[in-house]
Formats: C-alpha cells, structure tokens, sequence
C-alpha cells in the first residue's frame, strides 16, 4: 500500500509504488511500472576447475613449460604422436574453460599441438570433445569463447572427415554462437585492435562458421542455416 505523507496546507503526497507490468498492483493508483530484468544472455557464467587443472597440479601430464627466444611454448616429455588421444584430447578440451596462467596456456597450446600432429587419431575422438566444446562456449566468457572458437577452426582441418563428424552436433555447438553473431565492436574512426590479435567475437564466429561449411560436406549448410538463420552461405557466392 502507497505511503503517503502529509503537506501543508493538508494536501497529500503519495510515493510511487513500483511494480512489474501486467499485475494487479500495476493497475493500482500511484503505481509506476518497472522493465523488465534483463535476460542475461551475454553474461559471463562461472566455471568450476577443470579435471585438467586437477591432473596439471598431480603432476600427472607429460608436459613442462619451455622459454625461447620466440616466447613460451610447451615441452612435450613423449612424443605427440605416441599419446592416448582418447584420454589426453578430452581432457585438454576441458581446460580450455581455465582463464588462469598457467591452465590456460597449457590447455590452449596443447590442443593445437595434438591437433597438429594427430592426424587419423582425431577422428574417433570427436564425440568425445563435444560436450567439453560446449561447456567452454556456455561459460559466456569472451576470452574463453574466441580462444574455443579458434579451436574449431584448426579442429576442422586437423584431419579427414572430421569437419563432417561434427554436423550431427551442432545442435550442442552452435546456440552460443547465435547469441554473440552480430556482437562486434564498433570502434568508430578508431583502431580496433582486437581485430588485429583475432579476438573480435563476430568476426571469429564468421571465419568459424566458414570453416564449418567448408569442410562439413553437402549437409553442413541446412544444418547451420537452421540454428543460425542469418547465416548466408560462403559457398554460394
């Protein structure tokens, strides 16, 4: 109920009672209406450490942290090629959520060292990367999302057929990407860096989505146009 509060000579004043739209109280006299929350779909979600950070600080994977000239990079203690994809792939995909050094590093660069050296291997682990992909991206965080997204793009080339193994799930890969599309900067007559370093978000799920028609096979198109309506084929023109 509105308080109201007494003025000289007997005149009264009532203080607005704010309230939601379409309820009873909106009705009411002295009510003013609020927006409505917002829907938060560009908010960044907590992610909870990774069973990689887990078996980093074990000491349990055959990787140690190298400096040279060009800056660091990560010293293998086996040989890529001899590794169980199907246990370490997985789970470096699921250190790509990690926003910490030096998680983030290890888990980014040691993806695309194993995709650059996994050649057939890849292929059958593909089911298995789908749900820590999915993960990364519904963190919302920006950093993680572009460095996820430039993940796809070397995943989708790592190997044959594995641009097309990854069609039937798109249903779990593509919603994020749907959401930040059209979420580019506009710098105005200033410099946009970050197209520079690759992180502008819109830009990167363009080349992804790219990427992904190229080397998903004749399906890859309807599939994308599906969950992206706005997307326009780069084969077509």
């Amino acid at each position: 109920m509105a308080s109201c509060e007494v003025e000289k000579p007997f005149t009264f004043r009532c203080k607005p009672i704010f309230t939601q739209g379409f309820t009873i109280k909106s009705w009411m006299k002295n009510s003013e209406v609020t927006g409505p929350p917002e829907a938060g779909a560009f908010k960044k979600r907590p992610a909870k450490h990774t069973q990689f950070r887990r078996f980093y600080d074990r000491g349990d994977l055959p990787i140690a942290l190298e400096h040279d000239t060009k800056g660091n990079k990560i010293a293998w203690k086996v040989e890529i090629e001899k590794l169980d994809y199907h246990h370490y792939l997985p789970m470096l995909f699921e250190g790509l959520r990690e926003t910490e050094h030096p998680y983030e590093f290890f888990a980014r660069q040691g993806v695309h060292d194993m995709l650059e050296h996994g050649g057939a291997k890849i292929l059958p682990v593909v089911p298995q990367l789908i749900l820590p992909i999915r993960d990364a991206l519904d963190t919302r965080d920006l950093q993680v999302v572009c460095t996820t997204l430039k993940v796809l793009q070397h995943l989708v080339i790592s190997g044959e057929m594995v641009g097309e193994a990854l069609v039937p799930y798109y249903r779990q890969i593509l919603p994020v990407l749907n959401i930040f599309k059209n979420k580019n900067l506009n710098s105005g007559d200033g410099i946009d860096y970050s197209q520079q370093r690759r992180e502008n978000i819109g830009d990167l799920i363009q080349e992804t989505l790219e990427a992904f028609e190229k080397h998903g096979g004749e399906d890859s198109f309807i599939n994308i146009k599906y969950m992206i309506p706005t997307y326009e084929s780069c084969l077509l023109n």
